[in-house]
Parts: structure tokens; C-alpha cells; sequence
């Protein structure tokens, strides 16, 4: 999903949540929480480049913010994404929805910025996946258009009349409130050309809840909540879409599916005030909304559902991040990593099984819209910085700390800095995270060169 909250499940927060999601509710009980996943950033672009590579993403030239849909591809060829991994393992492997880590678009002539009949380079197609269909960026972002592996689906021009939620280059029949329903038939397309005789990894980027929010006519007004719980039940139709697709196929007993999202809540673009005077808490008992350091920015569903492997009804309270994706897939089909390809990546695998994780790595780093970093280790989160490193950081108090410690057993909520009271703890994470970002990995290995050579950890 795209900017779903921790709290817009419906299971992971009944007692402040109040959009109906029976679907993903149902993948829980079939299956197991991780009530402690994080995204690797608190944005999409970051966070996507996270999850496909088992890297952080300021180790690359993106040290904040995030691409626009014309952005430069962030993976090169060279570097071994999920797909490619599962690929060489014999998988068949296909991606539908929302890209947003950057390709590279053929050059126009004259006025015309891009060649709409010309060939894509170094995205989905050529870093792993043998199909493709999608959009380059979200659906806030031109250019309007549909992908095809490695090919524009039509020619996309800048409208003289441009549609509501649809201002820059569109391809006329290109309709954003009709994206999610094109995906959806899209990816039961995919699973039901599966064979069966050959294992699949099929990645679905939902370009939902993210803004703008446009549920269908045949959602509008059912949540009573706004448009935004209308969306978020379309979305949630999404996953039961999936399930059936994957039941239809004779595919569930022996299928992996995770539904997770790649950050927070979008506070200004959800309408956070408006939600939780109604009731509804988007980020559930935590701090903050995407792109914040903090809890509500990069806390995450994660929803495991695998019949026969994952007992159903359980709950795993392991901190685990969406870049540890590419190390269990490893772990699953019994590859083996090269040094330079998933440095921050660690299988949950034995998690699933009800066990513990047994690494090496003892925390994992969080990342900020503005670049602001954060590090966990067990209880200890440490934040280098005053504020909360998002789209409106606001000051901290005039006589408030260099940073932020938060123990986030006793206080989830992140509400007691006690940064200027347990310098030792300070002291022990700032150096171990130092070390992370020195060594290009955070895994056991040797060291590699990250891609830019300064990276200022204090904002």
C-alpha cells in the first residue's frame, strides 16, 4: 500500500480505528502481525528502494526527499534487486502498480521532453522483473501514463484542459480514479497466467491511500468517514481481490503473501484532524505521520499469511524493516547474498516459524522526508535531531536537546526525551550507528563503498 497508517487496519487498532478492513483483518487471523515493522524511510521513494535491495537508501545520491515521475533511475542494473534474486532462482516474477525508484525515459526532440514511442531503460523490466505494468511514479505526479515492461502504453500529451488531479503530460485515456481497479484486474491477470509448475514473485505497488484520494463510485460514501475511508476500503477490496485470485488459482496453500505498507499516514493529504475527530486515528497510539522520524512515519502493517508454515492468529513482536524482505527471500529459496548486494538485509524467516531471529545486526535505521536520522537498538530509539525531520517539523523547545532518546517500552508514544538524562545510552547507539553508515552495511560482510562519500547524520 501507498501512505496506509498502522492504525488504518482494522485489526491492529480496534479500540481508536474505525474504517472496515475485513479482508487484510482476515489475512491476520489466517496468518501472523508483526506489530514492530518498519519502512527504511518515512517517505515512498526510499523506502521502495529499501524494500527492492535490502539497502538503505542514504547510502545512494538520495539523501532526502523523494524522485518525481520522471526521475532518474536509483537502481542500477548492476545491483541485485529481489526480483533478480528470485529470477535466478527460477521464479517467474512480475510487478504491478507503482514503481517510483526512478527509470530512465527515452529523450523527446524539440518541446517534446520524452520520446513517447521510444524504449525505457534500468526499470522494473531491467533490474529482475520479466513483466511490468504500472505507473513511473504516484498519482499525484505526471507524467499520466501507463508502462508496459519497457514501452509507454499510448502517448502522453500536455491536455489544454487538464483533468482535475491530472496536470502535466496524460495520455487522454488515462483516468486516475480508475487506476486501482486497472491494477487490481491487472494483477489477477498475472496470477492466473501462473502455471503452477513454476514458483512466481509477483509485487503489487498500490498507488492507495496515497493522495489523490479517489475512490471509485462504487465506494464513495461507504465508510462514513470521508473520501479518504471510502479509499482505504477500496484498497482493503484490493487484498480480498488478491486472495480470491490466489484461491481461484488453486495457489493458496503453497503462497507467501504479505501485505505491509511503504510508510506512515499522510497527515495533509488524509486529513488527519478530520479523521480523529471522528474517531479515527490513522496512526493508532503513535507519534507522528509520514514522513516524520518518528513512530507514526515508518511503523508499519505487516500482515504474513502462509498456510502450513505461519500458524494462524499469532503475533511476532520482532523489529523487523521492509529491507529484510531480500535476505528471507534468499533465506527461502537457499541462495546465498554476494557482498555487495543486500548490506542491510536480514531474514525474518525464523520468525514466521515462531522463533527467534538470530543476527548479528543489532538495530535498524530509520530515515526522515528532510534526511533526519534515527536508531533503534532493543528498547532505545535515538533521534539525531530536534524535531520531527517531516513536512512541518515545527521547533523543539528553546532549551531542548541536540537530539531525541525515547525507551520505547514504556513510552510507545514517544512522548519523554530522555536524551540529556542517559548520555551513556546516547553515547553507545550514536557510535554504533556511526559505525553502520561507515561500513556500507549493517550486516555481517566486508565493508563496501557507499555511493556518495559524505553523509551528514545530524540535522
Amino acid at each position: 500500500m501507498d501512505d496506509m497508517g498502522y492504525g488504518d487496519v482494522g485489526v491492529l487498532n480496534p479500540e481508536r480505528g474505525k474504517i472496515a478492513t475485513p479482508h487484510m483483518d482476515r489475512v491476520a487471523e489466517q496468518g501472523m502481525i508483526f506489530t514492530d515493522a518498519h519502512t527504511s524511510s518515512a517517505v515512498c521513494t526510499p523506502s521502495r528502494y529499501g524494500l527492492m535491495t535490502g539497502r538503505y537508501n542514504w547510502r545512494t545520491r538520495l539523501q532526502r526527499h523523494v524522485l518525481d515521475g520522471f526521475g532518474k533511475a536509483l537502481i542500477p542494473e548492476s545491483r541485485m534487486t529481489v526480483a533478480s534474486l528470485l529470477k535466478a532462482q527460477g521464479y517467474a516474477t512480475g510487478m504491478i502498480g507503482k514503481w517510483h525508484i526512478g527509470m530512465n525515459f527515452p529523450k523527446g526532440t524539440g518541446k517534446q521532453r520524452v520520446d513517447w514511442k521510444g524504449r525505457i531503460t534500468v526499470g522494473p523490466h531491467d533490474v529482475g522483473f520479466d513483466y511490468f505494468f504500472g505507473i513511473s511514479g504516484s498519482l499525484d505526479m505526471p507524467p499520466y501514463i501507463f508502462i508496459e515492461n519497457d514501452r509507454f502504453v499510448g502517448e502522453a500529451t500536455v491536455m489544454k484542459e487538464p483533468h482535475p488531479n491530472r496536470k502535466g503530460p496524460a495520455e487522454p485515456d488515462f483516468e486516475v480514479i480508475e487506476v486501482l481497479d486497472q491494477l487490481a484486474e491487472k494483477s489477477v491477470e498475472f496470477i492466473g497466467k501462473q502455471s503452477g509448475e513454476k514458483p512466481f514473485f509477483a509485487y503489487l505497488a498500490l498507488p492507495s491511500p496515497h493522495s489523490p484520494v479517489v475512490p471509485s463510485p462504487e465506494w464513495q460514501g461507504r465508510s462514513g468517514l470521508g473520501k479518504y475511508g471510502d479509499f482505504m476500503m477500496q484498497t482493503d477490496a484490493f487484498v480480498g481481490t488478491i486472495v480470491k485470485a490466489l484461491d481461484d488459482a488453486g495457489f493458496t496453500d503453497n503462497t507467501l503473501l504479505i501485505v505491509s505498507s511503504d510508510n506512515g499516514f499522510s497527515e495533509k493529504q488524509g486529513g488527519a484532524a478530520e479523521l480523529e475527530a471522528q474517531g479515527h486515528f490513522p496512526s493508532a497510539g503513535y507519534r507522528g505521520y509520514k514522513a516524520d522520524i518518528w513512530e507514526g512515519g515508518h511503523r508499519v502493517p505487516f500482515l504474513v499469511k502462509w498456510p502450513g508454515h505461519v500458524k494462524a492468529g499469532t503475533t511476532s513482536d520482532a523489529t523487523i524493516c521492509l529491507t529484510d524482505f531480500m535476505a528471507t527471500c534468499a533465506d527461502l529459496t537457499g541462495a546465498e547474498l554476494p557482498a555487495d548486494a543486500g548490506e542491510d538485509s536480514v531474514s525474518f524467516l525464523p520468525a514466521l516459524a515462531g522463533e527467534k531471529i538470530e543476527t548479528s545486526r543489532k538495530g535498524i535505521i530509520h530515515h526522515s522526508i528532510k534526511g533526519s536520522f534515527a536508531y533503534r537498538e532493543g528498547k532505545w530509539k535515538l533521534v539525531l535531531s530536534k524535531t520531527s525531520g517531516g513536512f512541518r517539523p515545527g521547533k523543539a523547545p528553546k532549551n531542548a536537546p541536540k537530539g531525541q532518546l525515547y525507551d520505547m517500552e514504556a513510552d510507545p508514544g514517544e512522548t519523554r526525551n530522555l536524551f540529556a538524562t542517559h548520555p551513556e545510552v546516547v553515547e553507545r547507539l550514536l557510535a554504533q550507528l556511526e559505525t553502520y553508515v561507515k561500513r556500507g552495511r549493517s550486516t555481517d560482510g566486508p565493508d563496501v563503498p557507499n555511493d556518495v562519500k559524505n553523509i551528514n547524520i545530524w540535522k
